[in-house]
């Protein structure tokens, strides 16, 4: 029975080559949309997953209750918890303090590299599953000048040398000696570094670590076996709060694992996170998926006068129902194989550029989960696809057909039709969805941020420039001839990463609490970053007095009240300062949230530099500055980033997310296409002889053309009016996730309907134009 079908089927595609042709190309394009989500989604989901007892390993978070009503969710924690935490919490296992990445430069010989590397407490091995490959895992980071490093890292500084009890240099200034070797972390990983150094020692060598007021490390905690976290996170609630006076922090555990993908909080409630792109990549992907199938429907209901003789014929000779439909059935999920072998063979072509796009490390590989998958795809795709014209062509009655008497019911040529407005509107949809996520892209890109962020240099402070040469260093770097201004400080502008709230004002309230951020720097910070002043002066050398100086912006003076702010005095951290001047708002943060209150201060405490470059002389100025720093700082290589390729990384993901989208509504766009080319095959076969007869009376080619395409042109118009309220809709929310944003235009929702319109145009018109040309003789000889 299966070879006979199998016979049935490769001679039922020989006699109708092109149908067979476009549905491989509109289910291997589905099909490949698909396996690429899938693939992606699979990954995503797989984030931090890997570790052992993933369920008791958790992250210290910190919801900020603050005067106006606001509540900021952080993961920076004192440096000081985690120690406190394993000694006062008795579920609590392990606990481990932890950095954010830092870049070191590592010396080994003749030697110098640059790789990323964490703080971290001893217990940090025993929480994360990264395995130790050689040394004792009781007493890695014991020693304060120890350092763990992957397999990896031994590879690139020590090469076959072994790696264990080896000393090197960190920074041209520290010795650090090997204590272990962990496994390279894998892809799967979240957290990305190369080497752990001992956190006990970074609180050692910085007295703001120590400290219950100050925040920054992360800290992750393993509970004992069968511990509810619910009940840890009443004990630890006010735990911050007890060891700091005056502090609005409300402690809690968030599992580590789900950190990823659900990390978004606003105002204390968990609202999402990069799940939300995991759901929507998903449905694109069932929608595509499901598009591919609606051409399978139509391409083979348009075929169906072709083939009711032969059913007609089949079923006189005794061939049952149920055989009819196993026979049809077996053509669409023979189809739907073919089509996944193409998919599968076309994706080592793609995922290079794919990977690209999302920033992933993904191939196809063929695991238990990928086959599961592709037998998932093949049983849905095939059933979907192929019920309903196999119930449709084996309901046909011998008689009827045999005397010519099959007509189609109003109810088929509505699904039809149905099927078109929803693959059209759902194209319409994708596209002024991608515009409208290009174009609030492209807005932030433009937007004046309040500073000048073209060609801009930052770079990091480190070696000798990191102590008491940055100044002599900056002096010179102003002296070069392409070199506008120049400055240091310990803030990059990017984000909230260095702020405070233990400043007070006159006419503060009671238990008030606000968050500056604090922008460090000397003198010249200001005009450097291109910072416009709106009342009183910037800092100055001419000014002895400007060391105690405080300069904020007008977010802060509006949120602390105070109506006349020069000469003012108010207290940071225990110190008097006066304001000396108020600069205008600028932004530091995505465009996702409004601009945050900050001040400026003078402070040697600064790890980063700029330098505002000459538009004309960015490459020889660069080459110049290079020579400086090797005279400066020997042996350290000059490392540097442009301030607006930095601050386009924050968008990242939306970038992304635009990207693919592109692709993915173009694969849309194309499937629909070849869907309307079925319904327009089958309508101009169904009309064949309509035509020829008012060929015969006199109608004209293109009287004919308009005459089959103007039913078409009515469903896309309808698809048109469905999909822009539904996309006006949902455009509108996304858009309110950022405080500043494009205003919603007309014109997209006019260009995306223009585009489809003319797209379907274009596919039908070539049918139409063929059935039009179609000679009288050929259609009516048969009546």
């Amino acid at each position: 029975m299966l070879i006979h079908n199998f016979k049935i089927t490769l001679r039922s595609f020989q006699k109708s080559k092109s149908s067979f042709i476009i549905n491989i190309l509109g289910l291997s394009a589905g099909l490949l949309c698909t396996l690429l989500i899938f693939l992606w989604v699979q990954n995503e989901l797989s984030i931090d997953r890997f570790h052992k007892d993933e369920k008791r390993v958790f992250r210290a978070m910190e919801h900020q209750r603050y005067a106006n009503g606001d509540i900021m969710t952080t993961w920076s924690t004192p440096g000081v918890l985690a120690a406190e935490l394993k000694k006062e919490i008795p579920e609590i296992e392990y606990a481990s303090a932890g950095s954010w990445t830092f870049q070191h430069l590592i010396s080994f010989n003749e030697k110098s590299l640059r790789l990323d590397g964490l703080y971290a407490d001893q217990d940090f091995f025993e929480i994360f599953t990264f395995p130790i490959k050689e040394g004792n895992k009781d007493v890695l980071l014991q020693d304060l000048n120890s350092i763990v490093v992957s397999e990896h890292f031994a590879e690139m500084v020590f090469g076959q040398e072994k790696a264990l009890g080896k000393t090197i240099q960190l920074d041209k200034e520290s010795a650090y000696k090997v204590t272990g070797v962990f496994y390279n972390v894998p892809a799967s990983s979240s957290m990305k570094f190369d080497y752990v150094l001992s956190a006990e020692k970074w609180r050692k060598d910085n007295e703001w670590l120590r400290q219950w007021d100050s925040n920054g490390p992360r800290t992750y905690v393993k509970l004992k076996e069968n511990t509810d976290y619910h009940f840890v996170n009443e004990k630890i609630s006010d735990f911050i709060k007890q060891r700091n006076e005056g502090s609005v922090v409300e402690l809690f555990l968030y599992p580590y694992a789900d950190a990823y993908l659900y990390g978004r909080f606003e105002n204390a409630v968990l609202t999402g996170g990069r799940i939300e792109y995991v759901q929507l990549f998903s449905i694109i992907a069932l929608f595509v998926l499901l598009i591919a199938c609606i051409n399978f429907m139509n391409l083979s209901t348009a075929k169906a006068s072709r083939k009711a003789k032969e059913v007609g014929i089949r079923k006189a000779l005794g061939a049952h129902r149920k055989s009819l439909i196993q026979q049809y059935l077996f053509e669409s999920f023979f189809l739907t194989a073919a089509s996944i072998f193409v998919a599968i063979a076309i994706i080592p072509l793609i995922i290079p550029y794919f990977n690209e796009i999302t920033g992933k490390e993904l191939s196809l590989t063929f695991n238990a989960n990928l086959v599961f998958g592709l037998l998932i795809i093949l049983l849905v795709t095939g059933l979907f696809a192929g019920s309903y014209p196999a119930l449709y062509l084996s309901a046909f009655q011998p008689v009827k057909v045999l005397k010519n008497e099959i007509k189609s019911s109003w109810g088929e040529l509505w699904a039809r039709r149905g099927l078109v407005v929803f693959q059209f509107g759902l194209s319409i949809f994708l596209i002024i969805a991608v515009t409208v996520v290009y174009s609030q892209i492209q807005f932030v890109q433009d937007k004046n941020l309040g500073y000048k962020k073209e060609n801009l240099i930052m770079y990091l402070l480190e070696g000798k420039l990191s102590g008491g040469q940055n100044e002599s260093f900056t002096n010179e770097l102003k002296a070069l001839p392409g070199v506008i201004n120049a400055s240091v400080s310990g803030h990059d502008f990017i984000g909230r990463n260095n702020n405070t709230g233990g400043l007070s004002w006159p006419g503060k309230l009671k238990d008030e609490v606000v968050l500056f951020e604090n922008f460090r720097g000397n003198h010249t910070l200001i005009e450097t970053m291109g910072i416009e002043m709106k009342e009183g002066r910037s800092f100055s050398k001419d000014f002895s007095t400007d060391t105690s100086a405080i300069i904020f912006n007008e977010t802060a003076i509006r949120l602390m009240r105070i109506e006349d702010p020069i000469g003012t005095k108010v207290n940071l951290w225990g110190q008097d300062r006066k304001i000396v001047g108020v600069t205008k708002d600028f932004h530091f943060q995505s465009f996702r949230s409004e601009v945050s209150p900050g001040f400026f201060i003078l402070d040697d405490n600064v790890w980063f530099g700029q330098a505002r470059l000459r538009g004309d002389m960015i490459a020889e100025t660069i080459e110049a500055i290079k020579k400086l720093h090797e005279e400066f700082n020997p042996g350290f290589s000059f490392e540097y980033s442009f301030q607006d390729e930095n601050y386009d990384e924050l968008y990242t993901s939306e970038r992304r997310v635009a990207s693919i989208s592109q692709y993915f509504a173009g694969f849309a766009i194309l499937i629909s296409c070849l869907g309307l080319f079925g319904l327009a095959s089958f309508t101009a076969e169904r009309r064949i002889k309509e035509i020829g007869i008012r060929k015969v009376l006199g109608a004209s080619v293109r009287s004919l053309v308009f005459l089959l395409t103007n039913e078409f042109t009515r469903l896309v118009i309808i698809a048109i009016l469905i999909s822009i309220p539904i996309a006006w809709w949902v455009s509108k929310n996304w858009l309110e996730e950022f405080a500043y944003h494009i205003e919603l235009s007309w014109v997209f929702f006019l260009l995306a309907g223009i585009l489809a319109l003319l797209v379907a145009l274009i596919t039908v018109s070539s049918q139409a134009w063929n059935a039009a040309n179609v000679n009288p003789v050929d259609t009516l000889k048969d009546e």
